[in-house]
């Protein structure tokens, strides 16, 4: 199942984040590499896609794990959390409605490739 990991960061945290960042984004692409990455961001502060020094309020990611305590346990151990990046961690069961699987995987394979964008398993769910 899917779990949104929904995070908001301390204030004045940017510093911290980015140096953290390569071990959290190590994390992230293991997730990836595993198929179970659905989606993962941070929350710009202000309204930019670069918010500059502005940082970041948080991040989301959706992920999918075996349980509700095993999605927690991954987060909680997030290199954000140890560098007290994160004030808050909330972690929710999610279920994905739109887009479709099968409407992701058409429209790659309308550009090209047969693989999902999110993760290589949804294309065998078809």
């Amino acid at each position: 199942m899917f779990y949104a990991i929904i995070a908001e960061d301390h204030e004045e945290s940017l510093e911290q984040r980015l140096k953290t960042r390569p071990d959290h984004l190590q994390r992230l692409k293991k997730l990836q590499q595993e198929g179970r990455l659905l989606l993962a961001g941070p929350h710009p502060a202000i309204d930019s896609e670069d918010p500059g020094a502005a940082g970041f309020s948080g991040s989301l990611v959706v992920a999918e794990f075996p349980s509700l305590e095993d999605a927690r346990e991954w987060a909680n151990s997030d290199p954000y959390v140890t560098a007290g990046v994160y004030n808050r961690v909330t972690v929710k069961p999610f279920k994905k409605v739109l887009p479709g699987y099968k409407r992701v995987v058409m429209l790659r394979m309308q550009n090209g490739t047969s693989k999902s964008p999110f993760c290589p398993r949804l294309s065998r769910r078809l």
